[in-house]
């Protein structure tokens, strides 16, 4: 069954041989291979201001360079979200992209008579793919991957979207060409899964 994929391509810099550009693109070309149609949204080729305010967060507009990744993302079927760690969690950048794209009135409703607002991209579920300099496995037991966790959490789950999965690639600055292929090839199956 053919799914609506939207592939979010976090790393901040352009540099075209950056790892997350070829496992990205890995994934598109799985994806488009096995007839899923494929939105590919390159954070850093979007021009966005932070926000600075919570009332700009809950009523504020969606900049109108954002339009589209914002529509698409609520129409998606499948997320698959890639970005380098920096800090131990996705870089500010990708952070910022996500706080005006799923901004309160968009991504969450509260009907009449609700407590709680609910989530709208209920039924949409999502892959990270974390790429760091450290042991991936280190990042996951000793830091308990923190970062990873609260961006799971405290956004994705939190407008509804689920189930979650992650692949984390560690030590990438050492990866022979050998296993950056398998990491690649990895992703061209997961794209073609849209999984």
């Amino acid at each position: 069954m053919s799914k609506n994929v939207v592939v979010i391509q976090g790393h901040p810099d352009p540099d075209p041989a950056r790892l997350c550009r070829a496992l990205a693109d890995a994934y598109v070309q799985g994806a488009r291979e096995a007839g899923h149609d494929v939105m590919l949204i390159d954070v850093t080729t979007l021009d966005f201001p932070l926000l600075r305010s919570q009332q700009d967060f809950n009523h504020g507009r969606t900049p109108p360079g954002l339009e589209a990744a914002t529509a698409a993302i609520l129409a998606a079927d499948h997320l698959m979200l890639i970005f380098p760690l920096w800090l131990g969690t996705l870089p500010a950048l990708t952070k910022g992209f996500f706080e005006q794209v799923l901004r309160h009135d968009v991504a969450m409703e509260q009907k009449p008579g609700d407590r709680w607002p609910h989530g709208r991209l209920s039924g949409t579920s999502a892959r990270i793919v974390v790429t760091m300099g450290m042991p991936a496995f280190v990042y996951r037991w000793w830091f308990l991957a923190h970062g990873l966790r609260g961006f799971e959490r405290n956004i994705l789950r939190f407008v509804g979207i689920k189930p979650v999965r992650e692949t984390l690639f560690g030590m990438v600055d050492a990866a022979s060409d050998a296993k950056r292929a398998s990491w690649t090839e990895q992703m061209r199956k997961l794209g073609r899964m849209a999984a």
